[in-house]
Parts: structure tokens; sequence; C-alpha cells
């Protein structure tokens, strides 16, 4: 369930997780999943069938989706910008960005785009995860993009194993040497709260961990 508290902002929760205060209601689950879904398929792989226009950085104008939804889905009659922001904002990966009244996917794309994210204050360390059968391949060949336009790495080896675990039980997790690839050049954005973007990895720069390390404030 999404709500707006009136003094700390939106909440998927029954009741503010600051003040407890009930809130006032924007969605139900229901809605919550489908707009999520249908946001993410515009900003991160068909805006134009929406027939939406998106800048080469990936930001699409915030007016021009809610009337695109409200019109290709009619029961969506109600939807305004506020609604889309409240998904924004309250998303807990940081898939998306809002600037001004326009909106854009941080990662995930499969979309040829220009993202300008932050390259600075990137963790030392970064982990990918991959299965048993890929483990030796990648390790010998280096990590490149399959179906999306980016390799994305993960901050902690928890969150690497989480986004395996939809491919395969036992994800296998790699660590990446990401200060040292940093300092051979190699670019590194931070897109999510816990993803990161390169181009590719070489496999010098890859190991497979064998222990999970401590993830403390992950």
């Amino acid at each position: 369930m999404l709500k707006e508290c009136a003094q700390h902002g939106y909440f998927r929760a029954e009741a503010c997780p600051v003040c407890a205060q009930p809130g006032r209601f924007l969605m139900n689950d229901r809605e919550l999943d489908h707009l999520g879904r249908i946001l993410t398929g515009i900003l991160r792989h068909f805006p134009d069938r929406y027939q939406l226009t998106m800048e080469p950085q990936g930001w699409v104008s915030l007016p021009a989706i809610v009337r695109a939804i409200s019109q290709r889905h009619p029961a969506y009659h109600w939807l305004r910008t506020q609604h889309l922001v409240a998904i924004a904002e309250t998303d807990a990966k940081g898939r998306y960005e809002v600037r001004e009244d326009k909106i854009r996917a941080t990662y995930g794309h499969t979309l040829e785009i220009e993202l300008d994210l932050p390259t600075e204050n990137i963790p030392p360390q970064l982990f990918y995860p991959v299965t048993p059968d890929e483990a030796s391949i990648v390790l010998e060949v280096g990590l490149r993009p399959s179906d999306r336009r980016k390799v994305h790495l993960s901050k902690t080896a928890e969150d690497a194993r989480a986004a395996g675990s939809v491919r395969t039980p036992e994800p296998i997790i790699l660590e990446v040497d990401a200060e040292r690839a940093r300092g051979a050049g190699i670019v590194i954005q931070q897109a999510g709260k816990t993803v990161y973007l390169v181009d590719q990895v070489p496999a010098e720069y890859l190991r497979r961990l064998e222990k999970s390390p401590t993830t403390d404030g992950a």
C-alpha cells in the first residue's frame, strides 16, 4: 500500500514509519505493483509503445507518462504525477531518479542511452552472481553485458546473491576489485542504492568469493 504522510512524505505501509499516523491513501498493492511494472517498462525498454519521447540521458516527462498511461489504461484515470513520484521515492532499490518534472530509470536499460551517473565514492569491492556453469568461463574471459546495455554489479555479496537467486538456487558470487579496475581507467557508475554499472570487467579484476564477507551496514 502506498500512502503519504503530511509531515514525513510518501511511504509503503499501513502507517507512517516515523510518526505512526495512517496517512493519506494513494494506491493499493495491486495498483502499486502494476503501475511499477508499467513505469519500469517505459523507462527501461519501450517508451515508444506508449508514444513517449526519451531524452538521450533517459529522461521522460512525468506529465506525458501520466497522460500516456491514463489513455492506454482507462482504469488509471485518477493517475497524477505525484503518484509516479511516490513510486520512485519509495522504491527500496533506487530504480528511479526524479528531477523537476522528469523521471528516468537508473539502471536495467535495454535501450541505448547515455546515463550521466555518479562515478565517485565507489566501494573498493563489488560483486556479481553467476551460475555454477558460467563461473569458470567468466573468470577466464571477464564480465560483459548480456541482455542489458551495462554489466550490473552489486554493493554487497548478499545483494548479488539475492539478484542471482532469480536465475539459480545457489549462485556463485564473484568479487570485483573495483578499486584496481578504476585505477586502470575503467569507469564504474553508481545507479541505484545497491547497483553499480560498468561497460565490462576484464578477468584480471575478478575472483571467486569462497566465503561471504561481513556486510555490516549493507
